[in-house]
């Protein structure tokens, strides 16, 4: 019996200069955590700080797609930056609100509403003695 699998498709896109667009479409699973998170560290390589996740397309995600999520959270943390979740299916959604990673991983409806978030996080992050 041949198991079905779902590749995955990684598409990246600069909305500014130090911001990846990362859209993913398929599973996020064993199978697909090590080709998402090479697409991850080769924007953290080349400067990227903040990592917007676009997961709208991922019916499914486990334990493995979770990991890389917070991986990469920690390191934009230590840049300083961030990493926001976009508009998650239902069931992803699921994963992250049981886990408890949406509590520490913002998640926005839209791209724009991500790009709110980081420009008012900035001031703060950059001026530590105002």
């Amino acid at each position: 019996m041949a198991i079905a699998h779902n590749p995955l498709s990684v598409e990246v896109s600069l909305p500014r200069e130090d911001v990846a667009l990362v859209r993913v479409e398929g599973h996020l699973d064993l199978d697909t955590a090590t080709e998402f998170q090479a697409h991850l560290a080769n924007q953290l390589h080349h400067g990227r700080k903040h990592f917007l996740l676009d997961l709208s397309e991922v019916p499914f995600m486990d334990s493995s797609g979770m990991n890389i999520i917070l991986r990469v959270y920690q390191e934009a943390r230590e840049l300083p930056g961030s990493v926001h979740v976009i508009n998650p299916t239902a069931p992803v959604r699921r994963v992250l609100d049981l886990t408890g990673v949406s509590l520490t991983v913002p998640i926005s409806e839209k791209v724009d509403e991500a790009l709110a978030l980081i420009d008012q996080g900035l001031p703060q992050v950059e001026a530590p003695d105002s």
